[in-house]
């Protein structure tokens, strides 16, 4: 692997085509590229909202996440290897109850804002859907483990929650969409009504 990596620049793509795992080549339009390119622009989303402050706990759950998703790239990667198993799914169902147990339900749709550290949660989590949406489409193509797939789903969940949580951690609460507010014909804010 060190090999590989110090010479960054192959050329052997100019063609429209990248290497997988395996050694084979496939077109970098294709359906597992485009899976793998949307893990990797996650990852890199979650590593901008790691350079906001954060709970240290949180911040280690999230660089694990980080590792777990260079192994489902790393999955992607190689057809037919598994590398995200059932433990990988529990530990996001654990800290989807661990986040989700202190926080208020919710009555309203809210919008993807409010904290910064919060806002690019959100950012991840629709990342993270379209990933998701993007390994639904290889498997309906390919055969490719599940776990990939529930992974994601988990991921995004906990993205949701923890935008929650992160308004929280910076002095704020949700915000609520308001679905009367009305708007004028430029687009600016006018009265709420009431009710």
């Amino acid at each position: 692997m060190g090999n590989r990596l110090s010479k960054i620049a192959t050329r052997t793509g100019d063609n429209g085509s990248t290497g997988l795992g395996d050694g084979s080549r496939v077109a970098k339009d294709s359906l597992r590229v485009h899976a793998m390119g949307d893990v990797d622009e996650l990852n890199s989303h979650i590593g901008l909202l790691l350079c906001e402050e954060l709970p240290p706990a949180l911040r280690e759950e999230l660089i694990s996440i980080q590792h777990d998703l260079f192994d489902l790239g790393g999955e992607l990667c190689i057809p037919g290897y598994t590398l995200i198993t059932d433990t990988h799914v529990a530990r996001l169902d654990g800290l989807l109850e661990k986040y989700n147990a202190d926080l208020p339900p919710l009555k309203d749709f809210i919008l993807p804002a409010g904290a910064r550290s919060a806002a690019l949660a959100h950012v991840c989590r629709t990342i993270c859907r379209r990933a998701e949406r993007s390994i639904v489409s290889l498997g309906n193509s390919e055969t490719i483990n599940d776990n990939p797939r529930r992974y994601t789903n988990r991921l995004s969940d906990l993205m949701f929650v923890l935008s929650r949580v992160l308004n929280r951690f910076a002095g704020g609460s949700d915000v609520l969409w308001e679905k009367d507010r009305k708007r004028d014909a430029q687009g600016q804010p006018g009265e709420t009504t009431p009710g």
